[in-house]
């Protein structure tokens, strides 16, 4: 992915920085983002979801409730095209084969993580991120297009929608603010098996709560989820799919950063200010930056939780499986992470 990465006022140039942070393969943990979006909400999207999504209960005409109203999928769709972050690796989870799709991180081959290696039958025609090219879109022919976990931006439905079916954001979805939760459950719904996305959520909060319980140690312990990229160091907050991965663990987010949140789900911390890193565990993942310009700032190691030997740099799969943020990521850093944190807070 292209997107600058430098700060400017508009709307978009946040949001472009913005995806610039989560992307680059590297950040720590999401919905997204998270990333992104709370997993609090996300349980409240998946028992609310399924109530107002009676009509997709695996029949069509589908509906999808989204920011831009309630879509309708006719019937069955066959040629999908998974634009949103994760969305492509939602859909395979769901037993469907986009026809093209969107390689955020990126990835390269399928466009996926590890964790849906060989899913596909065929490689999908790879689609770009901020800037879709919208005629190769239109050559594809999709019955459906999924951009769930996008920008959210009016301009970039309005023309998706002019070429199929498009499930855009949920409300609030903004800036890539739909959580895995969402994601799933809306895609399950388009694709016409509702039930089949609910298990996918069960199974995975049945697997949160396990790791829960494996490690009572983790309830209560204050977390510091950030990054280092080459704008400077930042630390993500509630809301974001990092934070909330390790809250849904039982951990606490550094109320520090809580208290200095924006509009955004991450706030920057300066190099003079970075003892705001500081709790029960921190970590820390390189975002386009390699890991020794973390370890070996002097500034950093100086972070008392760091100095005292509670902290973790997430090597590049483990960054992005969380920066992924999709039901297939999320379970495979259930597995992957969880020894790690529960190493670094001993």
């Amino acid at each position: 992915m292209n997107a600058s990465a430098s700060p400017a006022p508009s709307r978009r140039r946040r949001r472009t920085r913005t995806v610039a942070l989560l992307s680059a393969g590297v950040a720590t943990l999401l919905v997204t983002a998270t990333a992104c979006g709370s997993d609090d909400d996300g349980d409240k999207d998946s028992g609310s979801g399924a109530k107002d999504s009676a009509a997709s209960s695996g029949a069509f005409p589908a509906k999808v409730a989204t920011k831009y109203g309630t879509i309708t999928i006719d019937k069955k769709p066959k040629r999908v095209v998974a634009l949103g972050w994760g969305d492509a690796e939602a859909a395979l989870a769901l037993g469907a084969q986009p026809v093209g799709a969107s390689d955020w991180l990126p990835f390269g081959g399928d466009g996926v993580g590890p964790w849906a290696k060989g899913m596909y039958d065929k490689k999908p025609e790879l689609i770009g991120t901020l800037e879709p090219e919208y005629e190769k879109i239109a050559a594809l022919k999709p019955d459906l297009i999924l951009d769930t976990k996008s920008s959210g931006d009016k301009t970039r439905y309005e023309t998706l929608s002019k070429i199929a079916p498009t499930v855009d954001v949920p409300k609030g979805g903004d800036a890539y603010l739909t959580s895995w939760k969402q994601q799933t459950l809306m895609v399950s719904q388009a694709l016409g098996v509702p039930e089949k996305g609910q298990k996918l959520i069960s199974d995975t909060n049945a697997k949160f709560a396990a790791a829960a319980k494996e490690h009572p140690e983790f309830k209560g312990k204050t977390i510091t989820v950030g990054a280092l990229s080459s704008e400077g160091y930042g630390a993500y907050i509630n809301g974001d799919g990092r934070v909330d991965f390790a809250t849904n663990l039982g951990f606490k987010n550094n109320p520090k950063v809580e208290a200095k949140k924006g509009d955004s789900f991450s706030i920057r911390v300066s190099k003079e200010n970075l003892d705001l890193l500081d709790s029960d565990l921190t970590v820390m993942a390189g975002i386009g930056v390699p890991d020794s310009k973390i370890t070996n700032d002097p500034l950093y190691k100086a972070v008392p939780s760091v100095k005292a030997g509670h902290s973790l740099i997430l090597d590049e799969t483990s960054s992005k499986a969380f920066a992924t943020g999709s039901v297939l990521s999320i379970q495979y850093a259930i597995d992957h992470v969880v020894p790690q944190f529960a190493k670094a807070l001993k």
